[in-house]
């Protein structure tokens, strides 16, 4: 088994994890807020994550060029504002279909990586992340009495459009990282990945309290003071994140982020399995066609 599919299960599982703190804590956070502890609990375990790969383990630390800061800060400013987008989808009252628009990042990432790192995907490949799409789409709108009608209209709506940004922007993200990461050159996988990592979150960090503390003061302060919660959501968030940057690091982002789709597998399961909750048979086939994708995906590399 190639490394970067472990590495990209681990991710996967470790964002599911946050993603359950972070809908917790917002309901003591604003959106903003609750946003804000993914970057500010998240980034003092990226600098001591990086600092023990160096002076624990030795590894020499990477030489960064300009190249790297600007790209990182790219990717970040665009991970920013598809967070931002996606969470804005749900003031509309038909978001339903842009969320599934959303879910649409494997395709659009893998156009990103084309267009800017020259890297195709095999036809197989580009099956699977066909597959997989479709899968979380019937996910996303499981149990929705959705007409024909209804649907061709919010196709072209503002709705699809935000979430067809939401997606540009998240590949677009993936994107940057990788090539930051590539960009660094050595000394190894594991340092690009950890360095890119320690980059991106403080920059996001400085960028995102700067901003609270202009417009919003008082999530600020409430991010402050959840601290007990905000620490497990920095954690669980970090320790994804390095998984998606050292995937990303070995593996194109079309196909870690195809397979990082298996997050709303575990999603699913845990509904089923741990909660009890009733499972729609759109959720139940959705997430077979995201194993069916996998298994495509995995056939294809």
């Amino acid at each position: 088994m190639e490394l970067w599919i472990p590495i990209t299960l681990f991710a996967a599982f470790c964002q599911n994890a946050r993603s359950a703190l972070q809908k917790h804590l917002k309901g003591r956070l604003g959106t903003t807020g609750a946003t804000f502890v993914r970057f500010g609990y998240g980034f003092p375990v990226a600098l001591v994550y990086l600092a023990a790969l160096h002076w624990g383990l030795g590894n020499p630390l990477p030489e960064p060029g300009a190249v790297f800061w600007a790209v990182g800060a790219l990717g970040g400013v665009a991970q920013i504002a598809a967070t931002f987008l996606l969470v804005h989808l749900f003031a509309y009252r038909n978001f339903v279909v842009g969320t599934a628009y959303s879910k649409t990042e494997p395709v659009q990432a893998a156009l990103f990586a084309l267009v800017f790192l020259g890297e195709a995907v095999t036809p197989l490949a580009s099956l699977a992340i066909a597959i997989g799409v479709v899968g979380v789409v019937m996910i996303s709108l499981a149990g929705q009495s959705l007409r024909f009608r209804s649907v061709a209209t919010a196709l072209v709506g503002r709705p699809a459009l935000i979430g067809l940004a939401s997606a540009a922007l998240f590949g677009l993200s993936a994107v940057c990282y990788r090539a930051a990461s590539l960009s660094l050159e050595g000394p190894n996988f594991v340092m690009q990945a950890a360095a890119t990592l320690a980059y991106v979150t403080v920059f996001q960090t400085v960028l995102m309290a700067a901003w609270m503390r202009w417009r919003e003061p008082e999530q600020l302060a409430a991010s402050v003071a959840n601290w007990r919660a905000g620490i497990w959501v920095g954690l669980a968030g970090v320790a994804g994140s390095a998984g998606w940057f050292t995937a990303m690091t070995l593996q194109q982002v079309a196909y870690v982020r195809a397979l990082g789709q298996i997050e709303l597998v575990f999603t699913f399961l845990a509904s089923w399995l741990v909660f009890r909750e009733k499972v729609h048979p759109s959720e139940a086939l959705g997430a077979a066609l995201i194993v069916a994708a996998i298994v495509v995906l995995l056939l294809g590399t």
